[in-house]
């Protein structure tokens, strides 16, 4: 297991899509991997305690003033007071622009009511021959 201790400043360093670091009960996660691969999407990570298990396989340190106790628990105490704070970054895909959207949902039915009209127009036609 990872044993390096890295800083809250350096943890936020990692926060890109392609470079992404977690903290979960102290421990550093590396998780770029595993957020192209959860069906839950990015949003939803750490849930239960197989994912924390599976999430193990990613660490790769420990935050600084926390200590991990081996064992079955696999908690992590404190070694100082929970006095740092972390403010957390939400990484989300490039949205499609509104205009894009819009084109979307309008071109079809611009489409049919065309169609529509076409065929109205040529039934018109063929009934005042």
């Amino acid at each position: 297991m990872a044993t390096r201790v890295y800083t809250l400043s350096q943890v936020t360093q990692h926060k890109s899509k392609k470079d992404c670091w977690l903290v979960i009960n102290g421990r550093v996660l590396n998780v770029t991997k595993f957020l192209e691969e959860h069906p839950g999407g990015e949003e939803v990570i750490g849930h239960s305690k197989a994912a924390q298990k599976l999430l193990l396989k990613y660490q790769v340190g420990v935050l600084e003033g926390y200590t991990v106790q081996d064992g079955d628990s696999k908690e992590v105490g404190y070694k100082e007071a929970k006095s740092n704070e972390m403010s957390a970054f939400l990484i989300k895909d490039d949205s499609t622009p509104n205009s894009a959207a819009v084109l979307e949902f309008f071109v079809p039915f611009l489409v049919a009511g065309s169609y529509f009209c076409y065929r109205c127009l040529t039934r018109a036609a063929q009934i005042t021959i």
